[in-house]
């Protein structure tokens, strides 16, 4: 019996070390990453491409349960994703337009305000060639052509954009079956299922809510731009938007530049007043409340919400910032959600000690959404013959 009892513990014991197992991990950790940001000019397209499809498929069910045929309402998602990467296209492109066009207006003033600086640090005992160094390290010139550059790459998006758009085409098409082969592959893998469903309705709740509080913020900011007389409001009003999406630091991506202008155009006081506004508005709502909500319906942490900012921005460059939470939330979706012995990690991400990663609605959600994922129409795509 003893020598059973030995066999068995044998066999249950790893066959590694648990520390080189811990080494092995961290190896195949880097090499995917290295992997994933050697090609991360096809992996940061193709995953926003998905996102943005997930994020309006639930438009597709509306449609087929108010009757409209399965192609019709297929080719209504796809439009709808098409109208939103033509709008964010056509706002980066007016809104650094228009900076490219406000940054020579203010060459003189520049020069004016780099002068001061320069005369600031000679009276408080810099010395001459130190003073002159950090003068013309300052080139006001150098602004109009930094613009101009920002305006090409904006420009060489367009080249991403087809690539965004054919593939958002063939997704839309492949997704009006997925939720009917999610429901055959249930039977079979009811984790991998659930991490998915979760990992969508995941995505479509932090987009929803940073598009709420984006539009907000945009309207508030253009208002109070207007009173305060900063040129260019629209701009800075659609940069608000745009950059809400950005978790964290977008606030302060978002008051640089308004910032600066206010300061050329109006003096000191006019740059204290959009600062203070933006303190008021922006981080109140983008640092405080909307984090705070973010995570309690998406279940990440504002630490961990933070940590995917720096480093997906880093592997993807600055798509990745746009794509930090969803990407994390796929991330956990496949590490963690669909690996029953991985559930105690659920509460560090969540930050929730009885986090259980229920659909909305809770347990009750949850039975309804084991034969039909939320927003999903999958009832009506299981039979489906004609897309």
């Amino acid at each position: 019996m003893s020598d059973q009892n030995e066999v068995s513990a044998r066999t249950r014991a790893p066959a590694l070390p648990r520390g080189l197992l811990i080494l092995l991990g961290f190896a195949a950790a880097a090499v995917t990453i290295g992997g994933i940001k050697g090609i991360s000019g096809l992996v940061g397209p193709s995953f926003l491409a998905l996102v943005l499809v997930i994020t309006v498929f639930p438009i597709r069910g509306w449609l087929v349960g108010k009757g409209l045929p399965n192609w019709a309402a297929t080719l209504a998602t796809i439009l709808a994703v098409y109208g939103i990467i033509c709008a964010m296209l056509l706002a980066l492109v007016v809104s650094v337009a228009q900076l490219a066009q406000l940054a020579p207006q203010y060459t003189s003033e520049m020069n004016d305000w780099v002068a001061d600086i320069g005369n600031w640090l000679k009276d408080l005992g810099v010395k001459q060639g130190q003073v002159d160094e950090v003068v013309d390290s300052v080139d006001p010139g150098k602004v109009a052509s930094i613009a101009t550059d920002v305006l090409q790459s904006v420009f060489s998006l367009l080249s991403n954009a087809f690539f965004i758009g054919t593939l958002v085409l063939f997704i839309g098409v492949d997704a009006a079956r997925f939720p009917g082969l999610l429901v055959q592959a249930r039977g079979e893998r009811p984790a991998v299922v659930d991490a998915l469903v979760s990992f969508a309705a995941g995505t479509r709740k932090y987009f929803a809510v940073s598009a709420g509080f984006g539009l907000v913020v945009a309207i508030i900011d253009y208002v109070a731009l207007l009173i305060i007389g900063v040129p260019g409001a629209v701009v800075w009003g659609i940069l608000a938007f745009v950059t809400n999406f950005i978790p964290n630091i977008g606030f302060v991506i978002g008051v640089i530049p308004p910032a600066l202008v206010a300061l050329l155009d109006g003096g000191v006081e006019q740059m204290l007043a959009v600062i203070i506004v933006y303190c008021l508005v922006n981080f109140v709502i983008q640092s405080v409340i909307q984090p705070k909500i973010v995570g309690d319906a998406i279940g990440l942490t504002a630490t961990l919400t933070f940590l995917s900012l720096v480093f997906w921005t880093w592997v993807l460059g600055p798509l990745g910032a746009l794509l930090a939470v969803p990407m994390t939330l796929l991330a956990k979706a496949l590490l963690v959600d669909v690996d029953p012995e991985a559930q105690w990690v659920r509460p560090l991400v969540s930050g929730h000690p009885n986090d259980r990663d229920e659909p909305e609605g809770g347990p009750e959600t949850a039975a309804v959404s084991s034969a039909d994922p939320p927003g999903s129409g999958a009832a009506d795509d299981v039979p489906e013959t004609d897309d």
